[in-house]
């Protein structure tokens, strides 16, 4: 089909979530020709039966199967497929402002390469629709789950690598090849989007799980960009890495895990322990990751 932009989602498991993704691009206004590319990577749910729902009611959705579990060849499956100039990248899990496809595409006017970011709030429900604030402002080069580039300027790069299998860095690593190709970054304050974050979902084990995945992707993105500034984005600094060699016994961590799910701890405390012990675990397993030689 005829578009000018191509959204790309990849989705797995979460055909709850990426429905109302889906209902909320149906509602898009003022936007240019576009299309919407759901790359299931893999689902057990009914995500296909969805998605094919969605695309009778509303012709522009398109489904494509990559079943091998890895977010970045799932998206590089979508762009492969897409028809666009440019590429939009939105996570499935996002409730989507009826502007937020057109104030992508006005960034875009002026033909430039360029990679645009926009807010993204996380709330707890699809009720909470806050307006962006200072606070989501994000300096990230280019971070998936809000953000468009032209699809010539993703393929000269190279697109997703497809090293990057577990959870995390595999966006910040492409942000950097484009950014040493000259792409030029820009953010967008009217292409704001509410993440979904239900507190029940997002439980400790689900987060300890992210942080272990992360430590060791990050592992592999410091193998490719051995740089002082991407340990200190990694946290693999020394400071940082005596601390999880030294100071984060398994005692310490099981007291964190305590005191963040206990009742009797207020609110307040039991987010600042939660925040400690998800930093403990990233760190730990970051230590253990490099001394390994996980980075391949």
């Amino acid at each position: 089909m005829d578009a000018d932009l191509s959204i790309v989602i990849a989705t797995k498991d979460r055909a709850r979530y990426v429905a109302r993704t889906l209902e909320s691009l149906q509602l898009q206004r003022d936007a240019p020709p576009f299309e919407v590319i759901v790359v299931d990577n893999g689902s057990s749910d009914d995500t296909k039966s969805v998605v094919e729902r969605s695309a009778r009611a509303f012709p522009a959705v398109r489904y494509l199967a990559e079943r091998q579990p890895n977010r970045g060849k799932a998206r590089n499956r979508g762009v492969a497929q897409a028809a666009g100039r440019y590429v939009v990248f939105c996570d499935d899990d996002v409730q989507l402002p009826a502007g937020w496809l057109a104030a992508h595409a006005a960034a875009h006017r002026d033909d430039s390469d360029r990679v645009v970011n926009g807010p993204i709030l996380n709330v707890p429900s699809y009720h909470a629709r806050p307006k962006p604030r200072p606070a989501n402002y994000s300096r990230a080069f280019l971070c998936t789950c809000n953000a468009s580039l032209s699809r010539a300027a993703f393929l000269r790069a190279g697109g997703f690598d497809e090293r990057f299998d577990l959870y995390g860095w595999e966006d910040t690593e492409l942000g950097i090849r484009l950014r040493l190709a000259g792409v030029r970054w820009a953010f967008a304050w009217e292409a704001y989007l509410w993440h979904i974050k239900p507190p029940e979902e997002n439980t400790l084990a689900v987060e300890s799980r992210k942080a272990v995945e992360k430590a060791r992707m990050a592992a592999r993105f410091l193998a490719k960009h051995p740089s002082s500034r991407a340990r200190l984005a990694t946290g693999a600094h020394s400071l940082n890495l005596l601390r999880a060699r030294y100071l984060t016994p398994e005692w310490l961590l099981a007291m964190y895990a305590g005191l963040s799910t206990s009742a009797r701890v207020p609110g307040w405390m039991g987010a600042l322990v939660r925040a400690q012990l998800l930093d403990a675990v990233y760190a730990r397993e970051l230590v253990r990751a490099l001394d390994a030689g996980d980075e391949r």
